[in-house]
């Protein structure tokens, strides 16, 4: 099991790598697992970020090596510390896994970025653990790629499963204009995107964002000039959670999903992306609603006296329920609709106050397996500075 936080060797695709850190204002950055000189770069790495997937985690595997049968490519798990089966059934396959080391790092941003540290191929395919590759996209999304020199990632189809609450039926029903064949904004759950591009803006996901890291991701993009856009083929089937809509709603404030747009919006403060991340997050124009609506609710009392103000009050405080029952025809997702709006606003407004750490700066991890090095066994350099790596 090798443990890292500072990779050995250095070839020229990370001297590019770098280049590209330097131009985002960036350092340069440690990297990647080390090949030896007759190996070569595949054609795609697929990496699947996971947390507890042990139910699905097989699957998301076994569909990911047969999409790559005719393709020269690798699979890398990125483990966010899973303490059920996951890693353990990840073994018995021929993949990479590498895992983080320290519990506070664990972020939906950090997981991509994760399994980029030890990626080597000229495309990268991010999926979930919960996911299962359609086996007919990835030819294709090449092919696209490969005729627009411009296109930094290209997404398709994603299905959600066996959804039986409401935050997931109304994922399904809501007309989202990114789920679209098309240009896009961002590869919401899974997409296939270009190395050159990612690293010319210096990293893949941001390891500070709890949430929102596909969208902070196509908004830097842009920014530099690449485009992104859907093909009308099916990617992946997802499995989600399943259960109480309003646990699964704490489990994200408990995990800090919830604070992910005020995580966002500071991530793009002073950044060349801040006002594609302003003009084109609905959920920040809602957000600044729900808190005017709560303004409007305080300076009723304060403005009003009597049964003109309990009235106010009353209508005021009905007005969303009652959009919400006209949009959906369902009080039940009316609830919550509003429900959610309340935590996700209140919680983006402490994650606008959350501290950062560079989203460049190496993540530490420990290679669990990694098949390509049978014949390439690491060894530190004197003198590299910031860490070693080494063999139990």
């Amino acid at each position: 099991m090798l443990q890292t936080d500072n990779p050995v060797a250095r070839d020229g695709a990370t001297r590019m790598r770098d280049a590209g850190r330097a131009r985002a204002g960036l350092a340069p950055a440690p990297n990647e697992l080390p090949r030896t000189a007759t190996q070569r770069r595949p054609t795609v790495s697929i990496i699947i970020k996971a947390l507890n997937e042990e139910r699905h985690i097989a699957k998301a595997i076994e569909s990911s090596l047969a999409a790559l049968r005719d393709i020269d490519g690798e699979v890398i798990l990125a483990d966010a510390g899973s303490t059920d089966r996951t890693v353990e059934i990840a073994r018995q396959y021929p993949i990479v896994i590498v895992r983080l080391n320290r519990i506070e790092d664990r972020s939906c941003g950090s997981g991509p970025q994760l399994g980029f540290q030890y990626s080597r191929g000229q495309y990268l395919l991010l999926i979930d653990g919960d996911m299962r590759i359609y086996p007919g996209f990835l030819p294709a999304a090449l092919e696209a790629l490969r005729q627009s020199p411009r296109l930094a990632g290209v997404g398709g189809a994603v299905y959600d499963r066996e959804v039986d609450n409401e935050e997931y039926e109304q994922r399904v029903k809501r007309r989202d204009p990114d789920r679209r064949a098309g240009p896009v904004t961002r590869l919401n759950s899974s997409g296939l995107y270009r190395r050159a591009a990612i690293e010319s803006i210096g990293y893949l996901t941001d390891r500070n964002l709890h949430g929102g890291e596909e969208f902070d991701l196509g908004a830097r993009l842009h920014a530099a000039g690449w485009t992104l856009s859907k093909i009308d083929l099916p990617l992946v089937d997802h499995f989600p959670h399943r259960g109480s809509a309003y646990r699964l709603l704490l489990r994200r404030v408990s995990n800090r999903n919830a604070f992910a747009l005020g995580e966002l919006l500071r991530a793009a403060i002073g950044r060349r992306h801040f006002w594609f991340i302003v003009g084109k997050d609905r959920q920040l124009l809602l957000a600044l609603l729900v808190t005017g609506w709560w303004v409007t609710l305080v300076s009723v009392p304060l403005t009003l006296r009597g049964w003109p103000a309990a009235f106010a009050a009353g209508a005021i405080l009905l007005l969303p329920f009652a959009a919400m029952w006209l949009r959906w025809r369902s009080a039940r997702l009316a609830l919550y609709s509003v429900t959610a709006w309340n935590v996700f606003t209140f919680c983006s407004w402490l994650g606008l106050w959350r501290a950062r750490k560079s989203p460049a700066r190496w993540i530490d991890s420990t290679v669990v397996q990694a098949p390509h090095l049978d014949d390439a066994t690491p060894r530190a350099r004197d003198g590299d500075a910031g860490g070693s790596a080494s063999l139990p």
